[in-house]
C-alpha cells in the first residue's frame, strides 16, 4: 500500500527529500499534535484502582492508545468489555480524564509554531481524534483557539478512525475537497484512515509509535519533526 500516492517522500536525515505542499492538513490529536500519553495513562490506573484491578504501565498503555478511549479500557482492564466491572471502570476513567487532561499534556516542540505557519500560509487545518467527542474539543480549545477551525472527536452518530466518516465530515466542514488534502498523524490507524479516505498521509516520528512499526503497517511517508511539514517544494 503507497499512503502518500504521487507525494510519497521519506523526511528523515541526510536523505531529506521534502513534500508537496497542501491546501488542507487534517491532524490526528493525542501522538501527533499533543502528548497525552501521561494524562492517559493516569486516569487509566486510576480507574483500574478504583476497580481494583491490577494497573498498567506507560507502555503498555502507549499500545493501548488510538483506537478511542473505550478501546484503551477494553485493553487495560482484564477480561475488556466482557468483565463485569467494565462499564463502571470505563465511567470513572472518562470522569477522571475529563478532569486532569490538562496536568501534563502539551503539544510537542514546535506544533504551535507549525501551526501558526501553516495559518499564516491561509491553509485550512483541522483536528480528527478518536478520542471521545468532548474531550477533544476542550484540547482544542485550550491548546490551539487561534489555528484549529475543526474538532472531531469520537462519538455514537458517526464511524470513528480507520473509517473515513469523521475526516470526510472535517472536510464538509471546513467546506474544503479531498483534493489539495493531507491526513497527518503517529499511527497505523492514521495510515489505514488515509487510505480509506483516499488522502495521501504523513507519518509522523515523534509520536506512539515507531518508523519500524509504521512501515509494517504501510506508512511511506515520514516527519521527523513538525517543521518538516512545512515546505512548499514538491518531491520529485
Amino acid at each position: 500500500m503507497v499512503c502518500c500516492l504521487y507525494y510519497c517522500v521519506i523526511l528523515s536525515g541526510e536523505n531529506k527529500r521534502i513534500m508537496k505542499d497542501f491546501d488542507t492538513y487534517i491532524f490526528d490529536l493525542d501522538g501527533t499534535l499533543l502528548s497525552t500519553l501521561g494524562d492517559l495513562a493516569a486516569s487509566t490506573n486510576y480507574a483500574l484502582r478504583w476497580a481494583g484491578m491490577p494497573e498498567r504501565t506507560v507502555e503498555e498503555v502507549r499500545m493501548f492508545v488510538g483506537d478511542g478511549v473505550r478501546l484503551l479500557m477494553e485493553r487495560a482492564i482484564p477480561d475488556g468489555a466482557d468483565n463485569p466491572r467494565f462499564e463502571a471502570t470505563y465511567a470513572r476513567f472518562r470522569e477522571h480524564y475529563m478532569l486532569h487532561n490538562l496536568d501534563t499534556t502539551r503539544p510537542y516542540d514546535g506544533v504551535p509554531e507549525l501551526l501558526r505557519e501553516l495559518k499564516r500560509r491561509g491553509k485550512k487545518l483541522a483536528i480528527v481524534s478518536n478520542k471521545f467527542y468532548a474531550a477533544t474539543q476542550e484540547l482544542a480549545r485550550h491548546f490551539f483557539p487561534d489555528t484549529i477551525e475543526v474538532a472531531i472527536g469520537e462519538r455514537e452518530t458517526i464511524r470513528k478512525k480507520p473509517a473515513p466518516d469523521t475526516v470526510l465530515e472535517a472536510l464538509r466542514q471546513l467546506d474544503a475537497p479531498k483534493e489539495g488534502a493531507v491526513y497527518i498523524g503517529d499511527s497505523d490507524v492514521d495510515v489505514m484512515t488515509a487510505k480509506n479516505c483516499g488522502l495521501p498521509c504523513i507519518s509522523v516520528l515523534w509520536g506512539f509509535r515507531d518508523k519500524e512499526f509504521l512501515t509494517e503497517h504501510g506508512a511511506t511517508c515520514f516527519a521527523e519533526k513538525p517543521a518538516d511539514i512545512l515546505s512548499r517544494q514538491t518531491a520529485r
